[in-house]
Parts: structure tokens; C-alpha cells; sequence
């Protein structure tokens, strides 16, 4: 974790002003880039962003949660109806948050991963 960073802010984001592209088919927020930023998880964003590209866009909506246990973690991503569409256990991570949810959105051209906040 990037001490320049304070977590504790990811609820002052709202809305974004930037997108950043992490593949061809999914951009970042500024939340969500302070995120990976802060917290040293742009692994996360990659997980997720590989996840999305693999369900396509059959659903718009899609719930993004990592739950750490330990030095270990679960990544899920759901409909949001608590039907899960992808799972991934991850073996070790130093990520601070014990449990935390993004989501992502379809906007007709890419998947735009964002904190709840920015939703």
C-alpha cells in the first residue's frame, strides 16, 4: 500500500472526470484508479477487466467483489441479483481492505469498472 494514499477517501469520489483504459474493452475511473493506485491492486482491476471481456455484454451491470481472508482473497463477480457469473480464489494478497465491491458498467462501447460511489 502506497502511504501518499488515504483510503479512507474512496467515498469523496463521485461521478468521474477521466477515463483510463487498462485493455481494449475496459477504462478505470478516477476512484477506481486511486484505488489501484493506493492500494497497489491494479492486479485486481486486470482480474476483473479479463473477467469482463470473457462474460461479454449479455448483462450491463456487473457487481465486482474481493473478500479477503488473511493473505488470502475470493473474487467474485455477480449479476447483482447474488448470482455469481465468475470466481477466482486468489492465493496471497496484501490488499487492506477486508471486503470491498466494485461495479462495472456497460456503456455500449466498453466496460467502465468504477467505485460505488462513482456509480
Amino acid at each position: 500500500m502506497d502511504k501518499n494514499y488515504d483510503l479512507s477517501r474512496l467515498c469523496l469520489f463521485t461521478g468521474t472526470e477521466h477515463y483510463y483504459r487498462i485493455n481494449r474493452k475496459c477504462l478505470l475511473t478516477d476512484g477506481t484508479k486511486y484505488l489501484a493506485e493506493g492500494a497497489g491492486a491494479f492486479w485486481l482491476m486486470d482480474t476483473a477487466a479479463s473477467y469482463l471481456i470473457e462474460l461479454g455484454t449479455d448483462d450491463w451491470f456487473v457487481q465486482i467483489v474481493l473478500v479477503v481472508t488473511g493473505s488470502k482473497a475470493v473474487l467474485t463477480l455477480e449479476d447483482g441479483n447474488g448470482n455469481v457469473r465468475a470466481r477466482q480464489e486468489i492465493p496471497y494478497t496484501d490488499f487492506p481492505i477486508p471486503q470491498y465491491t466494485l461495479y462495472a458498467c456497460w456503456n455500449g462501447e466498453h466496460w467502465v469498472i468504477m467505485l460505488p460511489s462513482e456509480y
